[in-house]
């Protein structure tokens, strides 16, 4: 598969306010998430390693208890196992990539290059 347009893929929400889609490589997770301003993302860790790039809008992440705002262009690294949540400051577009692939992410649909 060589091209995949990303509003082609069918939205799944993961929780309230946050719309994603995915696209799962035989490693790598992408997932394209739509948040909703003021939405909380409860404290969770998973044994991926997650890199969040901000797309659009500006987010708060506590990573490991230490706030961090981030914003359009920037990029937080996310180790594996290590706590984190979050706030939606404003609506936000965030590229997430999980290394390896979420299998549960995969469960949910989306597009596999495979």
């Amino acid at each position: 598969m060589s091209k995949i347009t990303v509003s082609a893929i069918e939205a799944k929400q993961l929780i309230d306010g946050y719309l994603a889609r995915f696209i799962h490589t035989g490693n790598m997770t992408f997932s394209f998430v739509d948040v909703e301003a003021g939405k909380v993302l409860p404290e969770h860790s998973h044994a991926n390693e997650q890199v969040s790039i901000m797309l659009e809008g500006e987010f708060e992440l506590t990573l490991d208890g230490k706030p961090i705002r981030f914003s359009a262009g920037e990029v937080v690294v996310i180790p594996s196992g290590v706590k984190h949540s979050g706030l939606a400051i404003t609506g936000c577009r965030i590229l997430d990539v999980f290394y390896p692939a979420r299998e549960d992410y995969r469960k949910l649909g989306g597009v596999d290059s495979n």
